[in-house]
This record gives C-alpha cells, sequence and structure tokens, in this order.
C-alpha cells in the first residue's frame, strides 16, 4: 500500500507499507521493518527510498519538523536535504 503523506511543487513523499496493513495518518502504527518511505525531488527528477533505521530517523525527524508548525518551503527544504543523497535520476518509459 501507498499512502501520500505529502505533496508540493518541488516533492512528493510516500509512505509505503508491504504488510498490507493500513497505516495509520501519522504514521506511527507503521512497521518500517515492511515498508519505508519514497521522497520524490520532482524539479531533480530524482527518488530515493528509505527502510528500516533510515525511514525510523526520517520519521523522528518529521514529527519534529511538524511540532513547529512549518511552511511549505521549510518542509521542502527539509526534504532537499534527503533529495541531495539521491544518485538515481527517474526516467518515464
Amino acid at each position: 500500500m501507498q499512502t501520500m503523506i505529502y505533496d508540493s511543487d518541488a516533492f512528493c513523499v510516500l509512505q509505503l507499507d508491504w504488510s498490507g496493513a493500513q497505516a495509520s495518518q501519522d504514521g506511527a502504527e507503521a512497521d518500517l521493518s515492511r515498508g519505508g518511505y519514497e521522497i520524490v525531488d520532482k524539479f531533480a527528477r530524482k527518488e530515493i527510498f528509505l527502510g528500516g533505521r533510515a525511514a525510523e530517523g526520517f520519521r523522528h525527524s518529521v514529527q519534529q519538523l511538524i511540532a513547529q508548525e512549518p511552511s511549505s518551503e521549510e518542509i521542502d527544504d527539509f526534504l532537499d536535504r534527503y533529495s541531495a543523497l539521491s544518485r538515481q535520476s527517474l526516467q518515464a518509459h
């Protein structure tokens, strides 16, 4: 199952759950050993998948960010740090 948890002009974040269980809206119930997060940088046309401990760290960082009630620009700046990790360009077929 894929759940879009963020979408802007610059980024899209999907929560992926392969266990078949429905994730809660905040992702707190998700079993990240059977899924993770996909971050798509729309401008750079790149994506990165975070699973396991990286996904747990991402979720924790997002929860801290959201508690500060950030603007869309601040969220995009936060996601841009993860986008820099991507080496694979997206290609349409």
